[in-house]
């Protein structure tokens, strides 16, 4: 089995306040690229549409640019910058750091699935 697909036309595009995911679907990976513009917030621009206090998706994520400070529901904090990798458990916050957008390839499967949708509601806690 071989399947490949360009990002230049994604299968879906998903607009929120002050950002966007572009998701491909394929044969065992679903990839999102997250393009967070300044002033984002998790809490601010996606919460109203997930209806949940925080993110409750789980995250693989390699950082193209900007930068991202993420904030645990138990407190626990990181910042993260281009090149880095990281991964997050549900439960948490974010946003961008200073002026510039922050750009995020997330491999885990339920970004590109189920992020920013209303319905039904950002709620999954496995990792896909």
């Amino acid at each position: 089995m071989l399947e490949a697909k360009t990002l230049d036309k994604p299968d879906e595009r998903r607009d929120f306040p002050r950002g966007h995911i572009e998701a491909v679907h394929m044969e065992g990976l679903d990839f999102a690229v997250a393009t967070f513009e300044p002033g984002w917030r998790w809490s601010e621009s996606v919460a109203p549409i997930a209806g949940t206090d925080s993110c409750m998706i789980h995250h693989n994520c390699y950082v193209v640019e900007g930068r991202m400070h993420v904030r645990m529901d138990d407190g626990t904090e990181s910042e993260v910058g281009p090149g880095d990798v990281f991964v997050c458990s549900p439960g948490h916050d974010a946003w961008v750091v200073g002026d510039a957008q922050c750009v995020v390839y997330d491999f885990a499967g339920s970004m590109a699935k189920e992020y920013a949708k209303a319905d039904p509601p950002c709620t999954t806690t496995a990792a896909a």
